[in-house]
């Protein structure tokens, strides 16, 4: 088990620090923040290095630009939310660190922190550009990581920025890593996978990893609306992964550990039918785990020492289709086991219902909690580690 380098194991005082953060929020159409789970997350690593003097440069993208200058995806409102969090001004970059601007960073004072914009809004980053990286790592002396949820991306700023500066983790991404470790090393039995969500060829190996290690596997939403199409069920206008049916094959429908659900709640257009696992009719769609189901998966991790969850279960952002969900979230509190969630659509669900805390621990990642879970590393971390 790996005990990674974090930016309390080194001299930090007075260096510009460059930190690589994952500010990947949701944002509505008026430029509202809806969430900002990870931003507030990055938090303790922000304040420790305010307090050792650094100079602080920090670089995160947001959505999907594809490579182009696009205001909607501009970080500026994540600027905003930051310093209203920190009390503090942040100097904003709106142009993407080039040689320009190394001056720039050159001359942050310390304690205060400049932000550049959307690093997406290059091509370069994706690409995992030698020259994009060189050009980044030039606007620091030290490098931290702590965008744990893009660890499993081999871009410039996660793996490239490494080869050219000293590099180390943040607090955040530090304590995921921990945190994960104790599921896969050190779990208290009986430990049980809950995996949610929609596209299966993403979940393949988590899935298999725990039917492994986990004593129970618990699968609902879509993923289960794609085994049973592949199975020869009529699943008429529910959303299923056709393109990932090949992938079923790779797992073992047949492991006792594996539990999928036995009924489901259906949507006809007008009504909720929640009906045992069959045929549905047309018109009809599957978008939940039904009454019997939630009674059988509460009772599973009501026993459990330790939980697992990846991925809500329903529709949970329409009322029915969030019983699945909230069922599996009341036996995780009752069983009072140590437990983690991670994925952005089951956060965002906890998040919006405002539960008391229930977790102990919300992961920032959500392909790359899959990914740690599955293969017990990630790109990101290993490019610090080398």
């Amino acid at each position: 088990m790996r005990r990674i380098k974090t930016l309390k194991d080194v001299d930090l005082r007075g260096k510009r620090a460059l930190v690589r953060v994952n500010f990947d929020v949701p944002i509505n159409k008026k430029g509202d923040i809806e969430d900002d789970f990870r931003i507030r997350e990055s938090l303790p690593t922000i304040k420790y290095l305010i307090k050792n003097d650094c100079k602080i440069i920090l670089l995160s993208h947001l959505g999907r630009p594809e490579g182009r200058k696009r205001e909607k995806y501009s970080l500026r409102p994540t600027a905003k939310r930051l310093e209203e969090l920190l009390k503090k001004e942040i100097e904003f970059a709106n142009k993407l660190p080039k040689k320009q601007i190394e001056k720039l960073s050159e001359n942050t004072s310390p304690r205060e922190i400049l932000m550049f914009e959307n690093l997406r809004f290059d091509k370069r980053e994706e690409r995992n550009s030698e020259e994009f990286a060189q050009e980044l790592a030039k606007l620091g002396e030290i490098f931290i990581n702590e965008a744990f949820s893009v660890c499993h991306r081999e871009h410039a700023s996660i793996v490239g920025i490494p080869k050219y500066l000293p590099s180390v983790a943040g607090l955040c991404l530090a304590r995921e890593i921990n945190e994960l470790n104790k599921v896969l090393f050190h779990p208290q039995k009986p430990l049980i996978a809950i995996i949610g969500g929609a596209k299966i060829s993403t979940k393949i190996k988590v899935i298999n990893k725990f039917l492994l290690i986990a004593d129970r596997v618990l699968v609902g939403g879509a993923l289960a609306n794609t085994i049973f199409a592949k199975q020869g069920y009529d699943l008429a206008d529910s959303t299923i992964d056709k393109e990932s049916f090949s992938d079923v094959n790779k797992i073992d429908l047949k492991n006792p550990k594996l539990f999928l659900p036995i009924d489901l709640a259906i949507w006809d257009g007008e009504k909720t039918h929640y009906r045992d696992l069959g045929n549905l009719k047309k018109g009809e769609k599957a978008l939940d785990i039904g009454l019997k189901t939630i009674d059988l998966f509460s009772s599973l991790i009501k026993g459990a020492k330790t939980i697992v969850w990846n991925g809500p279960l329903g529709l949970t952002f329409q009322k029915p289709f969030d019983k699945g969900s909230l069922g599996a979230l009341g036996a995780t509190k009752e069983s009072r086991a140590y437990s983690i969630v991670g994925g952005g659509d089951t956060i965002a669900f906890i998040n919006e219902i405002k539960k008391e805390k229930v977790f102990n621990y919300l992961s920032t990642g959500g392909g790359a909690m899959l990914d740690y879970l599955a293969n017990e590393t990630l790109p990101g971390i290993e490019a610090l580690e080398q």
